[in-house]
């Protein structure tokens, strides 16, 4: 007789018909396959090891991050650090000035000059500087021998490894008062110039050092997200006929766009903060009138000239604004179909 038609013994039914205990590994948990997702107590348990490795990462951004924002009540305070060797001391015996601190900042013409020009830095950087990148990215994508394209992408990468003050010093040397342009216009009977003290010219200038410094490393994300994408339909774009610049149009930036958008939310909330020790190191060159940014407007009056309570007041504005440009471009790119910072 074959094996289809041998009666089933009465132990192989009871072990089909019988379900499986609650508590059996293998069966359903409490919260399992019939809710949808595994208990909080489950997952634990299978996450233990990734939760116990990110631990130090979390303690760090708690100690760094978090623990100093407490330090905003200042902003409501007039707050003097000498009144004793503890800060902590020295918060709980400051006065308390309420909201004066923001009614002085609402009133001084100088908060919002620094504020005009942080928002004239965001946007031309967010124009200028932000499409670098995904152009070079691009670019060097399309180079067909890996040597060089190894080779373009590790001397772009190199100056981000440069500190702010060298990278200052290499634009003195080219566009300063003494530096090669200004020699070499000289050599042919014209006056010279010093790009560098240019008031009119400062923003395109801290545009142009950003973009020198940082657009390597903006360029391996993308050639990150670019190397995820199929050859396949690279092939299939092109035996449909569609040329080099078609091919970029409906398969590269499509397959770019998830990380675009992720970054330009990022950007956004960044807004406020264009590059404090760049700005630091050349607002003397061009005056406060030029170089103030919210960053320097926070650090001279705080530091400088010690009024801490007004400088934590400005600061603080900045980070609700900050915060509110966040939610405002995670809102767009939800309504875009991406996922940006975080889901719905």
């Amino acid at each position: 007789m074959s094996n289809s038609t041998v009666p089933r013994t009465s132990t192989e039914a009871e072990t089909k018909k019988t379900p499986v205990a609650s508590g059996d590994a293998t069966g359903p948990q409490k919260g399992g396959p019939s809710t949808g997702k595994p208990s909080l107590r489950l997952r634990f348990r299978r996450d233990r090891v990734l939760l116990l490795m990110t631990l130090p990462a979390v303690l760090l951004v708690l100690l760094f991050n978090y623990v100093p924002i407490l330090g905003n009540v200042v902003a409501f305070q007039e707050y003097d650090p000498y009144l004793s060797d503890n800060g902590v001391v020295s918060i709980l015996h400051s006065p308390w000035v309420g909201l004066e601190n923001f009614q002085r900042i609402f009133e001084d013409s100088a908060f919002w000059n620094s504020v005009r020009n942080t928002l004239v830095l965001f946007v031309l950087q967010l124009v200028l500087y932000f499409p670098v990148p995904i152009l070079l990215a691009l670019l060097i994508n399309s180079v067909v021998r890996p040597r060089v394209r190894a080779i373009a992408q590790a001397v772009l990468y190199l100056p981000h490894f440069f500190s702010w003050v060298l990278v200052i010093a290499v634009f003195q040397q080219l566009l300063g008062g003494a530096g090669l342009l200004s020699q070499l216009l000289r050599d042919h009977g014209y006056d010279g110039l010093s790009l560098m003290t240019d008031p009119d010219t400062f923003k395109f200038l801290v545009t142009a050092q950003s973009v020198w410094k940082d657009a390597g490393w903006g360029i391996i994300v993308f050639l990150a997200a670019l190397a995820s994408v199929s050859p396949d339909l690279y092939e299939a774009a092109a035996m449909d006929g569609a040329n080099r610049w078609r091919r970029i149009w409906h398969v590269t930036l499509p397959a770019l766009r998830p990380v675009i958008a992720l970054l330009l939310v990022l950007r956004v909330g960044d807004a406020l903060t264009v590059g404090f020790e760049q700005i630091l190191l050349q607002r003397d060159a061009v005056g406060p009138g030029a170089a103030e940014v919210l960053d320097t407007f926070v650090w001279w009056n705080g530091v400088r000239n010690q009024d801490f309570g007004y400088a934590a007041a400005a600061g603080l504005v900045k980070g609700v604004i900050s915060l509110g440009l966040v939610l405002i471009a995670n809102k767009v790119a939800h309504l875009m179909g991406e996922q940006g910072v975080y889901k719905k």
